[in-house]
């Protein structure tokens, strides 16, 4: 007999598995090919570095990366266990996006320092030290992982662990709050090979349940047989350790164990930790699996269990788990522990005064926690401000949709005044977010001078977004403005450059001209440009972009971005691409404002539509598909929704003059795809369509899709209407889907498009299922990108183009 392997270990395959249904049926598996070389031109181009600040906002870091890794990397082996992918060379997560380069630049000569690391596309993302005189990143080996440290002021490098690090469970590390060392995860010593696969099966696997109601959604990568569950406890057990930069010395901290995150306090003399045990489950990634929540001192020795939780299979449905949940350090105390509890049993649906509260207890944590307040909607989060014991805490009414903000202060517990009140659609009355500034110990919290904070906002409007600055008061409410982007470009707040408050960085971009970052006096506004970076696809500089407003029939107001291709000529009926992705709203005022910006630079990579431009197409992207209604049944009327978007967009672009009607193809993204099989089911509007990594069969997902509160047994009708699987009889336009074969995203497994193709195939349709091998959701390698433009381009040129 065969030696038996894990079915989650993924081997390498360099084709993509195609089949093909038409009146000339194929099935086969074909090289990779190549989409036309203008398109591979523009991919194989470098991307800009993405651009960081130090915590004194004095220096920046440029960070160069790949934009696609091949399908020799992405093809490596690795583990689908408890929700997460591991990559068993090198003990950490599967990371597809690393680094190859780093450059330091200080702010206010310009001068730049290139970081000093051994020339190898292998590096993890930087994390600056409170202090932000160094950094700390991780170097990807193919035996395991290094940490590294870079001096800002040299950016001289220097390896200071490795080659065990362990990033599975947790991050890997963390900068103690001193700056002087790192809290680090290793593998366990002595942690010997990995268990070897059982050669015959010991007996079935099974799972049983009785009384519990686990209506859970659908989660992919989870573990399934007790083999998978001793690999992961394998490759997720970590020593914590605490390293001394000085020094080098390495000190133990407590004992190996299955660590989701260990934080220091802002003081360094205590430790949160949430420690995952066992019984592990099958039913929910390892997130949510028994933890407990413990306090240790700064040598692992346990000062108080906050929590001992169970797996959190029973969570209601759009509820939160009972008891502690969404714990951390409070900012500005040396050690104040923060936590919130829901008072509803997490439940949504049931009536209650107050949702949660929030407690805190300070060290030497000995006593009862306090409750500082409680809150009558879900909590959804705290923003600590500059003045220690006060914050912004946020609660959401999912049923109205709705944001309330209160100001508090752990002094007077209790006592909580309302700042802002509005839907959390609103993005016209968007206050904006408090400026955050890390603390001295690293934490974040918001910018504060006396009774002032500041806000970014995206300053959506109906012209497009136009992001602004505003100074708060905190006490009065009011507000002065103080940066607001210009009309027909698009500039927005960084931060404030060092301690100033004088003088701001912005980016700034506009069609034309790519995000560059600027030095910006904000009496004056005189400008000082910090970073040069070039087009990175000049060949498309021609393509014109701009916003257009229409209205469907019942007069909801809709908008989306047009791009037209180099050289048109106006009056010129073309080929059109809508693509798009179903948003839900409460009410038509706001779904109908536009968000987004048509003042932005395009950025031309991945699998991306716009690529269409390069063959003569129009692209309407973005096209709003709003779905309005009462959120617990707004879905009932979903197909003659995004019907009625459909048409009003083909019609605004008919009556331009734009658009030839019986040439416009559609195409969406996981529910963009789901639409997309839908309006090819329920309408005769587009010549064909493109459904990548869709869901199609909403049977396959009974306890919910989307923001769909019903399960299948409580709406049964509305679960087959919107299922274009089930429709499969009706889709008579050519349908392109494209899905990776690891999709790792809640709902869209492979099978779904795997299925309705079969489905298609049973009705003589024309279709082409691809396959593409190791890629997830979205897809990564550079051949997976391009073979998928190539199938795109081919499909609408035959199907669209030239009908």
């Amino acid at each position: 007999m065969k030696r038996q392997k894990s079915p989650f270990l993924i081997p390498l395959l360099a084709l993509v598995f195609i089949i093909t249904t038409s009146p000339c049926q194929v099935g086969a598996q074909e090289p990779y090919k190549l989409p036309p070389k203008e398109i591979v031109d523009i991919l194989s181009a470098p991307p800009l570095p993405m651009v960081s600040l130090d915590p004194t906002r004095q220096t920046m870091l440029l960070s160069y990366y790949e934009s696609m890794p091949s399908i020799e990397e992405v093809s490596r082996p690795f583990y689908r266990l408890a929700g997460i992918r591991i990559t068993p060379h090198n003990n950490s997560r599967q990371v597809l996006r690393t680094f190859t380069r780093f450059v330091l630049k200080d702010v206010k000569s310009g001068r730049e320092i290139p970081v000093n690391i051994p020339e190898e596309p292998r590096y993890g993302s930087p994390e600056w030290s409170p202090d932000g005189k160094m950094l700390a990143f991780q170097r990807y080996l193919d035996n395991g992982q290094e940490l590294w440290v870079v001096e800002a002021r040299t950016g001289q490098a220097r390896k200071v662990f490795g080659p065990d690090l362990n990033s599975v469970a947790s991050d890997g590390f963390v900068w103690w709050p001193d700056s002087q060392g790192l809290l680090i995860m290793s593998n366990p010593e002595g942690r010997g090979p990995e268990p070897a696969a059982p050669r015959v099966p010991v007996g079935p696997n099974i799972q049983e349940t009785s009384g519990k109601f686990a209506q859970v959604a659908t989660f992919q990568d989870l573990l399934r047989t007790p083999y998978d569950e001793k690999l992961f406890e394998y490759y997720a057990t970590a020593q914590v350790a605490r390293m001394d930069l000085k020094t080098g010395q390495l000190q133990k901290i407590g004992s190996p164990g299955i660590y989701q995150f260990v934080t220091p306090s802002p003081d360094g003399k205590f430790l949160l930790v949430k420690k995952i045990k066992k019984p592990f489950s099958y039913s929910v990634p390892y997130s949510s699996f028994p933890h407990t929540l413990e306090i240790w001192d700064d040598r692992g020795q346990l000062v108080k269990v906050i929590a001992d939780l169970p797996a959190a299979e029973e969570v209601p449905r759009n509820g939160v788990p009972t008891g502690p949940r969404s714990a951390g350090w409070q900012p500005l105390r040396p050690a104040t522990l923060v936590w919130v509890e829901a008072l509803d049993g997490g439940d949504p649906e049931k009536a209650a005064e107050h949702r949660d509260r929030i407690l805190g207890l300070e060290a030497p944590f000995a006593g009862d926690p306090v409750e500082l307040f409680r809150l009558p909607q879900r909590f959804q989060g705290i923003i600590w401000l500059g003045q220690p014991g006060q914050g912004l805490v946020n609660e959401f009414e999912w049923r109205k949709r709705w944001r309330t903000t209160y100001h508090f202060d752990s002094a007077r517990p209790g006592a909580l005044r309302k700042i802002f009140d509005l839907s959390a659609q609103d993005q016209y009355n968007d206050p904006g977010r408090p400026v955050m500034v890390p603390t001295n110990s690293g934490d974040l919290a918001a910018l504060q001078d006396g009774d002032f904070i500041y806000l970014n906002g995206n300053g959506a409007s109906p012209e497009g977004d136009r992001p602004f600055l505003d100074k708060f008061n905190l006490k009065t409410l009011k507000k002065t403005r103080l940066f607001h982007c210009a009309r027909g470009v698009y500039e927005s707040f960084v931060a404030f450059a060092g301690n100033s408050r004088e003088r701001i960085i912005t980016s700034f971009e506009s069609p034309t001209v790519p995000p560059n970052y600027y030095l910006v006096e904000l009496k004056t506004r005189k400008k000082t440009a910090l970073t040069s970076f070039a087009d990175p696809a000049p060949q498309l500089t021609a393509v014109k972009k701009q916003l257009i407003k229409y209205k469907r029939d019942d007069g909801v107001e809709l908008s989306g971005t047009l791009y037209l291709p180099p050289g048109y000529k106006e009056g010129e009926r073309l080929p059109v691409v809508v693509w798009a992705y179903p948003m839900e709203y409460s009410d038509p005022a706001t779904a109908g404002q536009v968000r987004g910006s048509p003042y932005r630079f395009t950025f031309y990579r991945g699998a991306s539509q716009l690529f269409f431009l390069t063959q003569g197409y129009a692209v309407l992207d973005n096209a709003q598909m709003p779905v309005v209604g009462d959120p617990k049944t707004m879905n009932d009327t979903f197909i003659p929704q995004i019907v009625a978007n459909a048409k009003a967009a083909i019609d605004v672009l008919d009556q331009m003059g734009i658009a030839d009607r019986k040439r416009v193809g559609v195409g969406g993204h996981s529910y963009g795809a789901f639409m997309t099989a839908n309006l090819l089911a329920h309408s005769d509007l587009f010549a064909a369509g493109i459904a990548r990594s869709g869901a199609y069969n909403r049977t396959l997902t009974p306890f919910g899709f989307q923001n769909e509160r019903r399960t299948l047994w409580e709406a049964p009708d509305l679960y087959l209407k919107v299922s274009p699987f089930m429709y499969a009889n009706k889709i008579n336009e050519p349908i392109l889907l494209i899905h990776g074969e690891a999709d790792n995203n809640s709902g869209t497994f492979p099978i779904q498009s795997e299925r309705l193709f079969a489905a298609l195939k049973g009705f003589g349709a024309t279709a082409r299922l691809v396959m593409l091998p190791h890629e997830s959701h979205g897809y990564s390698a550079r051949e997976s990108v391009l073979h998928v433009l190539a199938e795109m381009i081919e499909w609408f040129d035959r199907y669209v183009k030239k009908k």
